[in-house]
């Protein structure tokens, strides 16, 4: 899918080109030519790579960096372009355990400003539905700014989430311990480890940005960019704040279910013990030699009571020294 935004002094969002999956119309050069425009590509097929590197002489490689899914976090000047690859959270739908990042490719180009990814981000989303305020294509060191800075909010807002999910799992932990939850916390802990890696990347690229003479001509861009740069910072806390929490909470969990284990497993073998008794005296009086009652006539009534004595007192010493 291919947008391309336009805003003017008043906030007044234009869209000048909208060209979709089930779309056949033509690419106008014309279009994406247009000044101080905003340029969206998300998934974008063959016919509108070749577009960009045709007409806004965008190279290749580029734009396949910010296509692939492994891409890092990083900044690269290459003459009048910058390339500017930062990784973007994503929340799975139908499954409130799973979180991913994926790369979100921004070039900086000297009329325009292009985002390039593989999926639809709700950052992109709140952009081209005009929720962001004071969002104008012309500034384009602010435009980036603000995507950065409602990224680096993303990231707060789905560890929040991280953490509410956690404490229902651990929740229901207590009532029921079920394999299925202690996986939930599992999806949890690889998820943490995805934002952790992306965090840290982005980091370094704001670092980078920081020391970049076209940030520091605005004041206002520079307290912008503080205000991320914080905001990441609070963002890597989090993380290994709620990663500790939920590698505490799955070890803590396994050691009461292995322990819930060797429980029954004593249980089991004392019981064991017990039923072993009865079955080894009447082996005893079973067997074809003399032995004591065999011509008593409550012979059988006298073993089968030694059987239950006998049996009665391993289990009190099993009780007692809390083997049962």
């Amino acid at each position: 899918m291919l947008q391309v935004i336009k805003t003017d002094e008043n906030f007044k969002l234009d869209y000048l080109y909208f060209r979709d999956e089930d779309s056949h119309k033509e690419i106008d050069p014309t279009i994406l030519k247009e000044k101080n425009t905003w340029i969206s590509l998300t998934d974008p097929d063959e016919e509108e790579i070749l577009a960009l590197q045709n007409i806004l002489e965008i190279p290749e490689e580029h734009i396949k960096a910010a296509l692939d899914e492994e891409e890092k976090s990083r900044l690269e000047i290459d003459g009048d372009i910058l390339l500017l690859i930062i990784d973007v959270p994503l929340h799975s739908e139908g499954d409130k355990c799973s979180f991913t990042t994926l790369p979100l490719g921004i070039i900086l180009l000297k009329d325009n400003i292009v985002t390039i990814s593989t999926e639809r981000f709700p950052l992109i989303d709140e952009f081209v539905k005009g929720r962001i305020k004071e969002f104008f294509t012309y500034k384009k060191t602010r435009f980036i700014l603000q995507l950065l800075f409602r990224n680096t909010s993303y990231y707060l807002y789905y560890l929040r989430q991280i953490g509410r999910v956690s404490d229902a799992i651990e929740t229901r932990l207590k009532k029921n311990m079920e394999n299925d939850e202690l996986l939930l916390l599992l999806d949890l802990e690889k998820s943490l480890v995805y934002f952790k890696t992306s965090l840290k990347s982005n980091e370094l690229v704001l670092d980078k940005i920081m020391r970049m003479q076209f940030v520091k001509k605005y004041p206002d861009d520079m307290e912008v960019l503080d205000d991320v740069i914080i905001d990441t910072k609070q963002a890597i806390e989090m993380a290994d704040i709620y990663s500790s929490i939920l590698r505490g909470t799955r070890d803590a969990f396994s050691t009461i279910m292995s322990n819930n284990l060797n429980n029954v497993m004593k249980r089991l073998t004392s019981i064991t013990v017990v039923l072993a008794i009865p079955t080894i005296i009447s082996g005893i009086w079973g067997m074809n030699v003399s032995v004591p009652f065999a011509r008593n006539h409550f012979g059988f009534a006298l073993v089968i009571v030694l059987s239950v004595v006998i049996s009665g007192f391993i289990t009190y010493w099993l009780n007692r020294n809390k083997m049962l």
